[in-house]
């Protein structure tokens, strides 16, 4: 007899966004419109911010908020290797010199102290990554910001719902891109957004975003609109879609109660695995965590290095999970590009060494949970 699959992840739709999405597809107004406008403004209404750019992915939205800071040739900007590609990619994109500083060792974020030692007169920006829904020190990178005169770029692709005290991240004056890709807690299929501070730069990202026009199609062929248009600047094709924005008007409405059960199923988790030579994710006093990932790490002192087959373990039961993140100073390309190496950024590669994502996802019951803990329990038991 199979055992029922139980995937890694599953987005959170329905017959509401069905219907969203058939209602704009049959309005036959599809890319770029009212329905992008509406979700921007609401997007912003729910963070307390004046300017949201609706983009087509997280990645989009933090290579333009470097363009629009000025960043390009000859300046550094600090990150973590404990990231996905995009972090760096983006900074890549915008010609300037990626700086990896090492994490945090309890929430795996980007360390300020360590973000400190590395600044040098070339570094323009810090790209702060919010690992897992855990908010990054944000009091500490703002100050940081302010005594050395440098750019904060917040990548919150797993952030949308976390909170500093009773702050949403997004709300500290600094850029900030979200993903609403299909395994976030709020998805769009794919997509992402902008937090602009400045209304002026938030109209310029904008144009930027798409292609560098004056005008974009909605004011041009909508009643009363006009053909002509000028291209202000050489721009990229990064807008999001009416389609798009009509799914995620309604994951929004939706965005709390998925919240809720988020974090009833991560205090399941800790119920069920305390005991177990684990690590299990902190929330820090004073935080709010959006529970992205149940993320997980091996204690290697008591287990040793099994890592590996504890999710092969976990794939033969028949449940998905995942690595968050195998760090940027492991992949060839970075490798030779700047000469990282593992062993660079010691407490990252510890992290990644004995971390496992675990399913987590509205959809999920609580058996579920209890299934998944159980077979992680009983590996840990036998390899260990």
């Amino acid at each position: 007899m199979s055992v029922k699959f139980l995937p890694y992840n599953e987005p959170e739709v329905g017959e509401d966004e069905v219907r969203a999405v058939s209602e704009a597809i049959l309005s036959r107004w599809i890319t770029r419109g009212a329905l992008t406008a509406q979700f921007e403004q609401a997007l912003a209404a729910r963070l307390g911010v004046s300017e949201v750019v609706a983009l087509s992915s997280c990645t989009a939205g933090l290579h333009l908020g470097l363009l629009a800071s000025g960043i390009g040739p000859g300046d550094e900007v600090i990150t973590t290797p404990l990231t996905f590609a995009a972090s760096v990619n983006a900074i890549i994109h915008a010609g300037a010199h990626p700086v990896l500083a090492d994490i945090d060792p309890d929430t795996g974020n980007l360390s300020p102290a360590l973000v400190e030692r590395v600044v040098t007169p070339k570094t323009r920006a810090v790209m702060v990554v919010h690992y897992g829904g855990h908010a990054a020190d944000m009091a500490a990178f703002n100050d940081l910001r302010d005594r050395r005169g440098l750019t904060i770029i917040e990548d919150a692709a797993h952030a949308l719902a976390s909170r500093i005290g009773d702050r949403w991240v997004g709300t500290d004056g600094n850029l900030t891109a979200f993903s609403f890709y299909a395994t976030k807690n709020l998805t769009t299929g794919e997509g992402g957004a902008l937090v602009v501070p400045d209304s002026v730069d938030a109209e310029r990202i904008r144009v930027l975003g798409l292609h560098g026009m004056s005008r974009n199609a909605w004011n041009r062929y909508q009643n009363g609109g006009h053909w002509r248009y000028d291209v202000e600047m050489p721009g990229f094709k990064y807008n999001m879609t009416d389609v798009d924005a009509a799914m995620g008007l309604v994951q929004l409405d939706k965005l709390d109660a998925m919240q809720e059960r988020r974090a009833r199923l991560a205090a399941r988790y800790r119920e069920r695995l305390q005991g177990l030579p684990l690590v299990l994710p902190v929330e820090r006093t004073g935080y709010g965590h959006a529970w992205h990932l149940y993320s997980v790490r091996l204690d290697v002192q008591a287990t040793g290095d099994i890592r590996d087959q504890v999710i092969e373990d976990l794939t033969i039961a028949g449940i998905g999970t995942s690595v968050h993140f195998i760090p940027i100073s492991h992949h060839s390309y970075y490798r030779r590009q700047f000469g990282w190496k593992p062993g660079d950024f010691p407490v990252a590669d510890a992290f990644f060494a004995a971390q496992i994502s675990l399913p987590l996802y509205p959809s999920m019951t609580m058996e579920d949970v209890d299934r998944v803990a159980d077979t992680l329990g009983q590996s840990l038991r036998r390899r260990g």
